[in-house]
């Protein structure tokens, strides 16, 4: 018999893994990701939006620029830290909540949009935060989301990557959640209607000194990080799952 996944410690290991390094600066690159996704929402003002595992806050600001009233909720402070500066200085206004996507600490039926960009996907029960998502979004109200596909270069990526290091038992790829059937199983029940679109986005980096270590690391205090040369393409491949989820 296979043991249940330890979630708790899992979702530890996640938090000190993306509050390592500087991941928003990864994150700010895919901004275009939530602009698109609030495109595909039809974000209106006034709507009462909740911006699920927002990470530096891509999709929470797309949301913010239509005048919606948003929330972006993360486990990581660092990140929201980073969601916050961002939005001071474009001048957004945006609510920020340390919470688990998991366990979202919200009222049912509380918001109008509930969208994650790369985020929520990455939850070790993947049950649980389709659930939550689900039961904070009101009646008639929409869910949506961008995930990494399977057949894509970051759903490839995770291949390799469990290759050599396997995931803990029981615990599902995060690539699945770019799948039609993947989200049926998931907001089927809770959903009057599912709609999947695929993109593909490309993504280009510099080659930093150090690799991405180098990357992620934060320049020094005061000093701008002069640009190098070799910038390199990265086709993200295809980011599914716009539009996912009209709640019944």
């Amino acid at each position: 018999m296979t043991p249940s996944p330890d979630h708790a410690a899992i979702k530890a290991k996640q938090n000190a893994a993306w509050s390592s390094g500087d991941y928003a600066v990864v994150g700010t690159t895919l901004q275009i990701v939530g602009e698109t996704l609030a495109e595909a929402l039809d974000v209106r003002p006034d709507q009462l939006v909740l911006a699920v595992a927002a990470g530096n806050g891509n999709f929470a600001l797309a949301a913010a620029r239509r005048w919606a009233d948003v929330i972006a909720c993360d486990y990581v402070p660092a990140l929201l830290e980073r969601a916050c500066a961002r939005a001071a200085g474009e001048r957004l206004e945006i609510g920020i909540r340390e919470a688990d996507a998991e366990a979202l600490p919200f009222a049912d039926c509380a918001f109008d949009v509930v969208a994650s960009t790369f985020g929520a996907m990455f939850t070790p029960d993947q049950e649980r935060a389709a659930a939550e998502m689900l039961r904070v979004c009101r009646p008639g109200g929409r869910i949506g989301m961008a995930n990494w596909t399977p057949d894509g270069f970051i759903g490839r990526l995770f291949k390799t990557i469990g290759a050599h290091v396997p995931p803990p038992a029981g615990v599902r790829s995060p690539a699945l959640w770019g799948t039609r059937a993947r989200l049926d199983g998931l907001f089927g029940a809770g959903a009057a209607s599912i709609a999947v679109e695929a993109h593909v986005f490309a993504f280009r980096y510099r080659s930093p000194a150090g690799g991405l270590p180098g990357l992620l690391r934060p320049p020094a205090q005061g000093v701008r990080r002069p640009r190098r040369g070799g910038a390199g393409g990265v086709d993200g491949g295809p980011a599914g799952a716009d539009r996912p989820v009209q709640r019944r």
